[in-house]
C-alpha cells in the first residue's frame, strides 16, 4: 500500500505547520519540512518541540534562505528529499507541498489513487516550443547566468542580465537533455526521487547549470524526471489543484469552496486562505476520514473562467471597484459635439454656457491648450487625457457638481465618441455640418501638416478634393454607426429645424434652444 512522504516547504506561521504535520501523518504518513532560514529561530524551534514525539516527522538538513525564483528553493527541495528518503525506507511517493496546501481527498483514497497509477505526476512540457511561458523571460532563464535576484536586488539582477546581454555572454545548454517547464507541485514515486538524487550526485555539470537559472523550481526537477523515467511512467498534471487568475495570480479559496474542491481529480488544493478556518477544519477532518469515494466533476477551472467572465460583463457579479471607478456613472448625461470648424463648436457652447446652466469644455481630447481646472495632473497632456479619458471625464463632472456636461471634439474622434457610449452614463451626439470652402481646406491641410506655406497651387488644386471627401467622410462614420441619441444641426438649414434638434439634443425649452441656434456668426469663418 502507498505511504507518502510530504516535502513541505514553509516559512511562517508555526502554528499551521504543526497543525498540517499532525494531520498529514495521522493516518501513516510521513512529512519533511524545511522551515526558512529567513523566519526566526524561534519559530522552528517551536515546530520541532511540538513535533518531537512524532516518529514520522523529518527535517531537512540544512535551513536555508530561500527566494523567490532562486536555486534556494529547488536547494531547500533537496535538502528536505534527502532527509525524507534517508528517514522513512517505506515511503513509496514523496509529494512536494507548501503550507497553503490542504488534503481535498481521505488517505485512504489517496493511497488507493496511487496504488492505482504506477507513475509520477509532474507537468514537464518543452520549454522551447510549449506556451506554459506567458509572459517575461524565456530563453533568457537559461542561457544567461543569474546570480542575483530580481525582487530584492532588481538592479543588479538586471545590470547582469544586460551586461551579458551586451558582451554576447551566453552559454550552452547540457547537450544530453531537453529542458522542461511545469509547476512545481509534484508526487514522485520513490525509484524516481532515486535516480533523481543519485543524477545531483553524479552530473555536476548540470547542477552547476541549473544553479544559475532563473525561477529553476519550474524547470529542474520537471526536466530530470523527463531524462531519467520513460514517458509511458509519466503523466503530464500535477495532483494539487491550483488556478490563476487572469492576472497571473493564484486563487485563495475560502470556506464556502468546500465542495468544488472535493470535486476536483486531484489530491491536494493551494492555495487555501489563512482565514478559512472552517474549511481547514473539515479539509483536516476530511484526510483523516475512512472516505472512499468521491464525485469527480472536474469543472473547477472551466467553471472559474465562466463566472468570472460573467463577472467581467457586469451579469453575474457587482461590478468590481475598478469598474466602478471607470464608469462615468448610470445617472450621468454626457453631450458631446462633434464638429470639425473648431471656431463653430466654440461659439456653440460659448451660447450655451450664455442661456443655460451646463459646463461646458472645448475639444479638451484633441487642443493642448484647452483651459482645463486643475485636476492632479491627469489634464497636463494630450496623451494623458487619452489614456485617462473615462477618468478625467469623471473628475469634470465631479468639479462642475453637475451631472450634465457639454464637451467639444473633432469629427475625427470617433473612437473617444464609441468609448464614451459604451460607458454606462447616458452620451447624446451632435454633429455640426459645415460647409468648407477652398480657402478653408487649404488651411486645414496646412494646420495637420498635408501642406505648408510653400505648397505649390498646382499641388495643392489636386490634394484639396481628396481633403473635402476625408473631412465629409469622418462625418458620414459618425452617422453610420447609428448612435441611439443622434442628432444633428445644418449650416444650410433654417434657425427653426436646427433649433428643433438643438433643444432635443440639451433637453432645454424651445426659447433657449432657438436662441441659441440664433448666436451671431455661428457658422461664420
Amino acid at each position: 500500500m502507498a505511504k507518502i512522504a510530504f516535502i513541505l516547504l514553509c516559512h511562517k506561521d508555526p502554528d499551521a505547520i504543526i497543525q498540517q504535520a499532525e494531520q498529514l501523518t495521522a493516518a501513516g504518513d510521513y512529512i519533511s519540512i524545511h522551515f526558512d532560514a529567513r523566519a526566526p529561530k524561534a519559530y522552528f524551534d517551536r515546530i520541532r518541540t511540538e513535533l518531537a514525539d512524532n516518529p514520522n516527522v523529518a527535517y531537512a538538513r540544512k535551513r536555508l534562505k530561500c527566494g523567490w525564483g532562486e536555486w534556494s528553493l529547488v536547494a531547500a527541495t533537496l535538502e528536505a528529499i534527502i532527509s525524507a528518503e534517508q528517514a522513512f525506507p517505506r515511503a513509496t511517493h514523496f509529494y512536494m507541498l507548501s503550507g497553503d496546501c490542504m488534503a481535498t481527498k481521505s488517505a485512504r483514497y489517496a493511497h488507493s489513487f496511487l496504488d492505482r497509477h504506477d507513475c509520477d505526476f509532474v507537468e514537464s512540457f518543452d520549454f522551447f516550443k510549449s506556451d506554459w511561458i506567458k509572459t517575461g523571460m524565456k530563453e533568457e532563464r537559461l542561457i544567461y547566468r543569474h546570480w542575483f535576484n530580481e525582487r530584492t536586488q532588481k538592479r543588479r539582477f538586471y545590470w547582469l542580465f544586460w551586461l551579458q546581454r551586451r558582451f554576447g555572454l551566453t552559454r550552452e545548454i547540457p547537450h544530453d537533455i531537453d529542458v522542461q517547464i511545469g509547476s512545481q507541485w509534484w508526487c514522485l514515486r520513490r525509484q524516481t526521487v532515486e535516480k533523481i538524487l543519485e543524477f545531483t550526485r553524479e552530473r555536476k555539470d548540470v547542477m552547476k547549470f541549473f544553479s544559475t537559472t532563473w525561477i529553476p523550481d519550474e524547470t529542474f526537477f520537471q526536466t530530470l524526471v523527463r531524462h531519467l523515467v520513460p514517458a509511458k511512467e509519466i503523466q503530464t498534471r500535477t495532483l494539487t489543484f491550483l488556478m490563476f487568475t487572469d492576472y497571473g495570480m493564484p486563487v485563495t479559496f475560502y470556506n464556502d469552496h468546500y465542495d468544488l474542491l472535493l470535486a476536483q481529480d486531484t489530491l491536494f488544493a493551494r492555495k487555501i486562505s489563512p482565514e478559512a478556518k472552517e474549511l481547514k477544519k473539515r479539509l483536516g477532518k476530511l484526510w483523516a476520514s475512512e472516505r472512499d469515494h468521491f464525485g469527480i466533476s472536474n469543472e473547477g477551472r472551466k467553471l472559474f473562467d465562466f463566472l468570472t467572465g460573467r463577472g467581467r460583463e457586469g451579469r453575474r457579479f457587482a461590478p468590481r471597484f475598478w469598474e466602478t471607478e471607470a464608469s462615468l456613472g448610470p445617472e450621468r448625461e454626457l453631450l458631446i459635439i462633434a464638429c470639425k470648424k473648431w471656431h463653430v463648436a466654440k461659439r456653440l457652447i460659448q451660447s450655451i454656457s450664455a442661456r443655460t446652466d451646463l459646463p461646458t469644455v472645448a475639444y479638451l481630447f484633441n487642443e493642448e491648450n484647452t483651459d482645463l481646472p486643475d485636476l492632479g495632473g491627469i489634464q497636463d497632456s494630450l496623451s494623458k487625457r487619452h489614456r485617462h479619458r473615462r477618468a478625467l471625464m469623471r473628475m469634470l463632472f465631479d468639479y462642475h457638481q453637475s451631472d450634465r456636461m457639454v464637451v467639444c471634439m473633432d469629427t475625427s474622434s470617433l473612437d473617444l465618441m464609441q468609448d464614451f457610449v459604451n460607458d454606462r452614463a447616458t452620451t447624446r451626439i451632435m454633429v455640426v455640418q459645415c460647409q468648407f470652402s477652398d480657402d478653408y481646406l487649404q488651411g486645414h491641410a496646412q494646420r495637420v501638416g498635408l501642406a505648408g506655406g510653400e505648397t505649390p497651387a498646382g499641388a495643392m488644386s489636386r490634394l484639396l478634393p481628396s481633403v473635402r471627401n476625408d473631412v465629409l467622410h469622418e462625418a458620414e462614420r459618425i452617422r453610420e454607426a447609428r448612435f441611439t441619441h443622434y442628432y444633428t444641426i445644418n449650416e444650410s438649414d433654417p434657425v427653426e429645424a436646427n433649433a428643433r434638434a438643438l433643444g432635443q439634443f440639451l433637453s432645454v425649452s424651445d426659447e433657449e434652444a432657438r436662441l441659441i441656434a440664433e448666436t451671431p456668426y455661428l457658422f461664420h469663418d
